[in-house]
């Protein structure tokens, strides 16, 4: 018999490990789909809530904020990007030269989970910053993602031009803070149990497969 899991995504935009643990977690959900029912939804979390406008270069808000160098920067991104294509997630590091503000791109996603569309969004999202180095806090840009995945390109346009959803956005980030999250992505299974990090597919496959069996 078939057990119904249900998954809170905690992650952001910006955050290099939440590609890899997304596809990550799709790929052991796809192992385990003849015996788990995953629901899976996405909540937003900030890396850099204060993030200007104009975003920040990426070598300077890294050395800034963790104190890494130039070289320790070029061998995470490796390291990252063989993450990244092990699970399927193409990076080009070379062209995402600055970090942005992603407090839109969580308005936009809250919407798309109420059409349904969260998933595609998420990924869509991912891509357009981690493998095409766009803006994900220019409102155009932000359209033409949303038009990649078959969303209202007006409304979304309606959403951005307004402050539509900013109150649910923030009353999410506020209740997985409250509730310990520091650091992401954070996976959290059935409401109980948390997996941090973007974990290999195994990890996340034994954690479905032996929570599905203690659901039974």
């Amino acid at each position: 018999m078939t057990q119904r899991l249900k998954i809170d995504f905690v992650s952001d935009v910006a955050c290099p490990w939440c590609a890899v643990g997304l596809s990550s977690l799709q790929q052991a959900m796809a192992r385990v789909r003849d015996d788990v029912d995953v629901e899976l939804h996405f909540h937003p979390f900030e890396l850099n809530p204060d993030m200007p406008p104009e975003g920040e270069d990426v070598v300077e808000h890294l050395a800034h904020k963790y104190g890494s160098t130039p070289e320790q920067i070029a061998h995470n991104s490796e390291a990252i990007s063989q993450r990244g294509a092990d699970v399927g997630f193409a990076f080009d590091f070379g062209r995402r030269n600055r970090i942005y503000n992603t407090f839109d791109a969580h308005r936009l996603l809250h919407w798309a989970g109420l059409e349904d569309k969260q998933l595609e969004l998420k990924k869509a999202l991912l891509t357009s910053y981690f493998t095409l180095g766009e803006d994900t806090s220019n409102h155009e840009a932000l359209v033409q993602v949303v038009k990649r995945v078959g969303l209202d390109p007006e409304r979304a346009r309606a959403i951005l031009a307004s402050d539509e959803f900013a109150d649910d956005v923030r009353r999410e980030e506020q209740f997985f803070m409250s509730q310990g999250i520091r650091s992401v992505p954070a996976v959290i299974i059935n409401e109980r149990h948390l997996i941090s990090g973007g974990q290999p597919v195994e990890v996340f496959e034994q954690a479905l497969r032996q929570l599905a069996k203690e659901n039974a």
